[in-house]
């Protein structure tokens, strides 16, 4: 079912990191997202952060007072945090969607292993490019996508890789908040690049294409739209005039297997859901129930559809009471590097989470089905 692509480099790992010795990291962005990181490494006695860069003046200084971390060097952007760093072993990119690629791709150049928050990026081009920078530095790129350290977003992989489904041939996934639009960065191209398809829409695609391990997308027909984010009834007046990206997105995609995926996401609509996570198969099918923000476990116990002896029967998964996702994710990410394993989530798969991304944005600009053509790497 996955195409050769994801195979077809696998990067050659530098000496890692020795046993026992602390690890140094740096932190690009000090905004929202970053304070998850800082929560969570003040717990992990063998990572400090002795770095970080942000571009707002004193932004960096407040953030590290507020959570009483010490002695980290601080600097201006990610280009003078990378010229004078020289002892960091990686770093991890918080910053805008759009200055994601360049702030990976530098720090790939120079050395270092890179955790990188979602979305991967904004464009498909980007991705190639990041994935090919990972490819040329041997370090680890591990992508922010901290459901797939829930131990219910595995069992929906592991329900589908055991054949109960049998050949899947149909997904229906997405979700979203009836009113849910954030601020900040993330509702103008400048910073952001898409909206709530980045967003929140990559996790609701990373849950079902991991399940059915990563199929090549081939087409794309997307829409999306814009009706409640720049209006100042659903949002506030000031960032309802400089909102100008997605607050909605829809796409029917067409994967290799033979596969097609019916994609919906919103921050903001006049119902409580799209509706649930459905995956189809011959011999049967699951039913996940939708969640607001695709930040963390599905949105309740599952249901697992079969025929048994002839009657229709319907089975519920129980769910897991699984936390701390966050810590999990940079957890294995700095595992990946001590030992030098594998990235925790791999960027040959994210890629084709971005390709989707990416041909639901031309698609609906053009206004018609587009083609998904991922260059060689």
């Amino acid at each position: 079912m996955s195409d050769t692509v994801l195979k077809q480099f696998t990067p050659t790992r530098r000496k890692e990191a020795e046993a026992g010795r602390t690890l140094n990291f740096g932190i690009i962005g000090t905004g929202w997202i970053a304070e998850s990181y800082a929560e969570n490494i003040i717990n992990m006695p063998d990572i400090k952060i002795t770095a970080a860069a942000d571009l707002i003046p004193g932004k960096a200084e407040r953030f590290f007072k507020n959570y009483g971390i010490e002695g980290v060097r601080l600097y201006p952007d990610h280009s003078a945090l990378l010229e004078s760093e020289t002892d960091l072993d990686a770093v991890c990119v918080c910053t805008y969607n759009m200055t994601h690629a360049v702030c990976t791709i530098d720090s790939l150049k120079k050395g270092l292993n890179v955790l990188l928050e979602k979305p991967m990026c904004v464009t498909l081009d980007e991705a190639v490019e990041i994935v090919r920078a990972e490819k040329a530095s041997g370090k680890i790129l591990s992508l922010g996508f901290q459901p797939r350290m829930d131990e219910n977003m595995r069992m929906i992989k592991k329900i589908v890789e055991s054949g109960e489904l049998g050949q899947v041939y149909y997904i229906q996934t997405g979700g979203g908040r009836r009113r849910g639009i954030p601020n900040s960065t993330f509702i103008e191209k400048k910073t952001a690049g898409i909206g709530a398809l980045g967003d929140i829409g990559c996790y609701a695609l990373d849950m079902v294409l991991n399940a059915v391990g990563y199929p090549k997308p081939l087409t794309v027909s997307g829409y999306k739209s814009a009706f409640f984010g720049p209006n100042p009834k659903y949002n506030n007046p000031e960032d309802a005039a400089r909102f100008n990206v997605d607050d909605f997105a829809a796409a029917f995609i067409r994967l290799d297997g033979g596969i097609i995926l019916d994609f919906r996401i919103a921050w903001a609509m006049h119902i409580d859901t799209p509706g649930d996570t459905i995956i189809l198969g011959t011999e049967g099918a699951l039913r996940i129930p939708s969640t607001e923000c695709w930040n963390g476990s599905v949105g309740g116990p599952m249901k697992l559809y079969r025929d048994v002896a002839g009657s229709n029967v319907e089975m519920e998964i129980p769910l897991y009471d699984d936390g701390e996702l966050f810590f999990k994710k940079i957890r294995s990410f700095a595992d990946a590097i001590r030992t030098g394993g594998a990235p925790p989530v791999p960027s040959s798969q994210i890629l084709y989470n971005q390709a989707i991304l990416d041909g639901i944005y031309r698609s609906a600009e053009l206004e018609r089905e587009v083609e998904i053509i991922i260059p060689e790497i």
